[in-house]
């Protein structure tokens, strides 16, 4: 029996009735459409960028809309949702528009928004013209505005007893654009009292038989929802924790198909940890802390591609498609002006790979100088995701190296912002230290460029500032995945310098770093218990498992270095103690 033809894999593809019908593979999520009915007919959901949104909306669309009645087989036979079809299948009439495809400078918004909606409604009125009257479509077409046209929509379809479901995906694109790019007094023209956006979603409640939304943040949600205000945000409900983006049960269940196929070699659970520091860990609702976590589900299709297509990993872990995470990472600091408490922020989290704080299911543009408002904003830009809970207060963390990079870029950024720095000696400096145990010229020549940094002396004083331009620096390596305060034996390491055994198997040396930091005005003996802690503190760290797992065969290095004011003091190799 011959075997059947392999499934494509659909890297950038939303189109779910293409996905299905020119064989490429699907992961199932279809069997949420049953929660979400028994929940609300209002709903919002907001994931991160390339969670797989547009893709669940589309096979949403194609699953309500009566046009596709008879296509029911043929695009959902297999799938969870055909063998348990809901009351609801196939009984709507469907708008679904995309926010996103709304560009255009500042003073052009309104006209173009105002064209995009009612092109939609449009097309929307000559393929339902059939379940209402012959010129039906030429009576949509005739009204001046997208508003016009769809409150002549709505009145005609509770004439005719037509029920409609609303999908808008994309809502908050380009509200959040002008909030970055133009501030809170254009963004509150659109969103408030007599706003061209806001007078639009007023009259989703009445004209809608069911709504369902998603985007990015909740800033537009708190705006809009006084018009709009019977929703359901079931974004932080554990109930759909897993609805975007791929268990690791669904990770291992794509990858044993490819394998079962003959287009996969090699040892699945492998694959899946050498995927899981960069794509993994991200958790949506803090009852779900106990589940399994999600894989960036376009991230994990990226490395599959790979292995699939070339038979080993990708050369650089790290999908090349974030970069645009990092250019709205950095809008959203530009936001305020770019105020001190954010830039604060930001800091904290990439020091110290976490910070503890209370998410906010949505919140108001005005209310996003916050403090605890931002580090909500960056969890939903997928910045950071719930990694555990502290004395009633959430632990949040960067999820993974994919994100930890774009941290890291920003450090590394706002110093160079300030001052030129050379950088250009330390390929042969990182090499040395991998290949050859070199570590001094390397350490060394870092400390030099932050004393001579007036820009690093700008930030923080004292050792969170010595970290984080330590941590920019060693981030450029690329034979480590460098982590800082990672835990092990008896507290959090400073550095951990992890060599990158999946795509450098013969690294020979691994590094964990201890930095210190001695006030100008330090005694001599201050100075020397000082250095005796470090040394303590840095021999119980490599006792630990979790060091030797990650080490491997390498030979760890322990290195201690003390900083009076902005010069290195004293540098030293610590040997380790004998069990």
């Amino acid at each position: 029996m011959a075997m059947e033809k392999t499934k494509q894999l659909p890297s950038g593809i939303s189109d779910f009735g293409r996905i299905r019908t020119e064989d490429y593979y699907y992961t199932d999520k279809t069997m949420f459409l049953e929660r979400m009915e028994q929940i609300s007919s209002f709903l919002f959901l907001v994931r991160p960028r390339r969670f797989g949104k547009s893709l669940f909306l589309s096979m949403l669309e194609q699953y309500y809309d009566c046009k596709a009645e008879n296509r029911f087989d043929e695009l959902f036979a297999g799938l969870w949702v055909h063998e348990h079809p809901t009351p609801w299948h196939h009984r709507y009439q469907v708008i679904k528009l995309d926010f996103s495809r709304v560009t255009g400078d500042i003073d052009e918004l309104q006209e173009n928004f105002n064209a995009y909606c009612g092109d939609e409604l449009d097309a929307f009125a000559y393929k339902y013209e059939d379940q209402y009257f012959p010129g039906f479509a030429e009576e949509v077409k005739k009204r001046r505005t997208a508003l016009m046209k769809l409150n002549y929509i709505g009145t005609t379809a509770k004439k005719y007893g037509c029920p409609l479901y609303l999908i808008v995906d994309e809502y908050d694109n380009f509200t959040n654009t002008v909030l970055s790019q133009h501030g809170h007094e254009v963004y509150r023209a659109l969103t408030h009292g007599t706003g061209f956006y806001r007078g639009v979603f007023k009259v989703f409640k009445p004209i809608f038989d069911r709504v369902l939304m998603m985007g990015v943040s909740p800033v537009t949600l708190d705006d809009l929802t006084s018009g709009y205000n019977i929703a359901t945000n079931i974004s932080m409900d554990p109930r759909f924790n897993h609805v975007l983006g791929f268990s690791e049960q669904e990770v291992r269940q794509m990858f044993l198909y490819y394998q079962g196929q003959g287009a996969l070699r090699g040892d699945i659970g492998e694959m899946i940890s050498e995927m899981r520091p960069w794509y993994d860990n991200y958790c949506f609702a803090k009852d779900s802390l106990s589940e399994d976590r999600s894989f960036n589900s376009n991230m994990v299709i990226y490395y599959l591609m790979s292995q699939v297509g070339l038979g080993h990993r990708p050369d650089i872990m790290r999908d090349p498609n974030t970069g645009t995470d990092y250019v709205k990472l950095k809008q959203l600091l530009r936001l305020d002006q770019l105020s001190g408490d954010r830039h604060g922020t930001i800091r904290t989290i990439a020091e110290e790979g976490f910070v503890y704080g209370q998410l906010a299911d949505h919140f108001p543009a005005e209310e996003m100088m916050e403090e605890k408002n931002f580090v909500s904003l960056l969890y939903y830009y997928g910045m950071l995701t719930i990694g555990g809970t502290y004395r009633g207060r959430l632990k949040l963390i960067m999820p993974n190296n994919n994100v930890r990079s774009q941290y890291y870029q920003y450090l590394l950024d706002e110093i160079k912002r300030h001052q030129y720095i050379d950088t250009s000696r330390l390929d042969d400096l990182f090499s040395a230290m991998a290949y050859d145990g070199e570590w001094q010229p390397l350490l060394k020549h870092i400390s030099e460029l932050y004393s001579q940094s007036a820009s690093a002396r700008s930030l923080i004083e004292g050792e969170r500032n010595i970290q984080g331009f330590m941590l920019a620096m060693l981030s450029l390596c690329p034979y480590y995945l460098v982590a800082p305060e990672v835990g092990v034996s008896h507290g959090y390491c400073d550095f951990f310098l992890m060599p990158d055994f999946a795509r450098l198997p013969d690294i020979p040396h691994a590094f964990i770093v201890e930095l210190k930091y001695v006030k100008a005005g330090a005694t001599e003996q201050q100075a020397a218990d000082q250095w005796q802690q470090a040394v303590d503190q840095i021999r119980g760290y490599a006792q630990g498992e979790v060091v030797r797992r990650l080490t491997g065969t390498a030979r760890l290095h322990l290195i201690v270095a003390q900083f009076r004011g902005y010069d290195l003091e004293r540098m030293e190799e610590v040997e380790k103690m004998e069990k």
